[in-house]
């Protein structure tokens, strides 16, 4: 078994705290749930207990749960995408069997979700997340009155966040003019009032809480008993403002961090005054600190211990200019007295999808294994990812995606032409959408690097649509089924731009039997072609681990050793 997390019910009135704990066999997404009673420290006899699927729970009550999973067991009930579709009621002590039917969504949507919002007198709102699309949801409230669901009025690209001073704070993913009201950009933080819209069923007056500047992106919201905060990217640093709600708005009030790195709110809960920040950097272990509404002051309480020397380490920030101008930050650790005459070996990763920021953090492991032994660590914010916010991410989308590939292999051609490395020396490492980024990086430009660690990846994207949950990414890449989008994958696809005349570095790939998210016949596949054409290639296939390809510790040990012995051998001329 794998944990895969716990979805906790604290009751107001008293009594044990009791989770859902998510069982994973062998590291898939699908789980099995269990009840867990913490003050016992056991699962509850005859308590809440699902069979295998990718399913989502939410408390209503102690009694009580919303779930969405695969309920007739054959996956009949599933969407396209391999996810529920169906939101049930089901109370303790019956079957799951005889859960209440609330909403379904259609076939063709990517998933159905239970969704429940605390307001700050305890009440629970019941709904649903019904996701469109991968970008796109709706989001349902069932009135306990038996009446029909009602949609929030939101837009269909926007993600509640928490409810503070009775007004639920929501951020955008696309520019917004709700009728008679002001306009909103997309980025934006607004509010409006949770008791007028239950009262209504439309949408009240809504105002602006916070708008990035075009280096920032929010990245969370987190609410405590005495305030609300809000978690920023700064230039891809982490920042964490205090919000106050005011007569003519809200103010925001920036809180001391130890230095630039990634920050963000480890814990708040509405019914606490203590708030937890973790910080952490690329030569900083993540640090536990305790913050003060009162003074606005942080105290360190604890930090992971260092686990790497990092004497004489330095990090930069950088900027590399893409195809088409747009200017590219990039982060680089190394040493302090490195000579840029091109022969430090030098490891660059990048993701670029699904706005999913990639920040500075620590990892003893690579510090360990590759910073200790000389080597560079690059991290490429390319286009794709959500480090400026819904744009960024949005510039890249299906059509445009070759921006985010020239984005990565500008900041490849920066750091050789600066001096730090050079072809031979420099090697790049991705997984999963990042997978399919190092493979891209295979046929368009294999004479930029030596070494290529293609981790979980989409390789054959003519099919991908059709393996997993492969049919929910549509609209991040363009559906095959779509004849001008199809004729773009076709100029992209690593698995049908392989060219046996061509020279490549040698790759590692990296899956796992049992990951059901990205199918591991991708990376069989494009394996098979340098096997087919007799080039060198490295293959392994985890038989556990799921989409991490790891199940546990020493699976984690066995990958993380597998891969610097392959990026030294590559990469470095001298091997201890």
């Amino acid at each position: 078994w794998v944990f895969k997390g716990a979805n906790c019910f604290d009751p107001k009135d008293g009594g044990s705290t009791v989770c859902m704990i998510s069982l994973s066999n062998g590291g898939k997404d699908a789980v099995e749930t269990r009840e867990f009673d913490l003050e016992t420290k056991s699962f509850v006899e005859g308590g809440f207990k699902t069979p295998e699927a990718k399913q989502g729970i939410s408390w209503v009550d102690r009694d009580t749960l919303l779930i969405a999973t695969d309920w007739g067991g054959d996956g009949s009930t599933l969407t396209d995408s391999g996810y529920p579709s169906t939101v049930k009621r089901w109370s303790r002590g019956t079957t799951l069997e005889d859960a209440e039917a609330l909403y379904s969504g259609d076939k063709t949507d990517v998933a159905l979700w239970p969704f429940t919002l605390e307001l700050e007198d305890g009440t629970r709102l019941q709904g649903a997340v019904e996701s469109d699309t991968f970008f796109t949801a709706k989001y349902w409230y069932f009135p306990e009155d038996g009446r029909a669901p009602v949609q929030w009025p939101i837009p269909i690209k926007s993600s509640p966040r928490d409810v503070y001073d009775g007004k639920l704070l929501v951020t955008l993913e696309q520019d917004w003019a709700p009728e008679g009201q002001p306009r909103f950009n997309s980025g934006d933080l607004v509010a409006f009032s949770v008791v007028e819209f239950l009262e209504t069923g439309t949408l009240p007056a809504t105002g602006l809480v916070f708008r990035p500047n075009e280096k920032q992106a929010i990245r969370g919201v987190s609410v405590s008993k005495d305030t609300a905060l809000l978690s920023i990217n700064d230039t891809v640093v982490g920042k964490v403002l205090r919000l106050d709600p005011t007569d003519d708005g809200w103010r925001t009030t920036s809180i001391a961090l130890p230095g630039p790195g990634q920050a963000g709110v480890a814990f708040a809960d509405s019914d606490e005054s203590t708030v937890l920040l973790n910080y952490e950097g690329f030569l900083t272990p993540d640090s536990l600190l305790e913050w003060s509404p009162e003074t606005g002051a942080t105290t360190p309480l604890k930090s992971l211990p260092e686990k790497f020397d990092t004497e004489g380490l330095t990090v930069v920030q950088k900027f590399a200019t893409s195809t088409d101008g747009t200017q590219i930050p990039y982060f680089i650790v190394h040493a302090e007295e490195t000579v840029m005459d091109g022969s430090t070996p030098t490891l660059l990763y990048g993701y670029g999808g699904f706005e999913i920021t990639i920040s500075p953090s620590y990892n003893s492991t690579q510090g360990r294994l590759w910073l200790e032994q000389g080597g560079a660590y690059v991290l490429a914010n390319i286009r794709g990812g959500g480090e400026f916010g819904p744009e960024w991410h949005q510039a890249g989308l299906k059509l445009n995606r070759q921006r985010i590939y020239d984005d990565f292999i500008a900041v490849g051609e920066a750091v050789i032409a600066d001096g730090l490395t050079s072809p031979e020396k420099l090697g790049i490492r991705g997984g999963s959408n990042g997978g399919l980024l190092m493979g891209v990086m295979l046929n368009q430009r294999p004479d930029l690097w030596n070494a290529s660690i293609v981790a979980v990846p989409l390789l054959d994207m003519l099919r991908y649509h059709k393996l997993l949950a492969g049919a929910s990414w549509v609209d991040e890449y363009g559906s095959p089924d779509v004849p001008e989008e199809r004729a773009f994958l076709e100029t992209i696809s690593p698995y049908h731009n392989f060219d046996a005349g061509k020279d490549y570095p040698m790759p590692f790939f990296v899956t796992s039997t049992k990951d059901d998210r990205v199918h591991p016949g991708h990376a069989r596949k494009m394996a098979a072609l340098f096997e087919e054409a007799g080039k060198p290639f490295l293959y392994y296939e985890n038989i556990d681990g799921g989409h991490s390809a790891a199940a546990n510790q020493l699976e984690r040990a066995r990958q993380a050793a597998l891969q610097y012995t392959y990026l030294t051998l590559q990469l470095m001329d001298e091997v201890d």
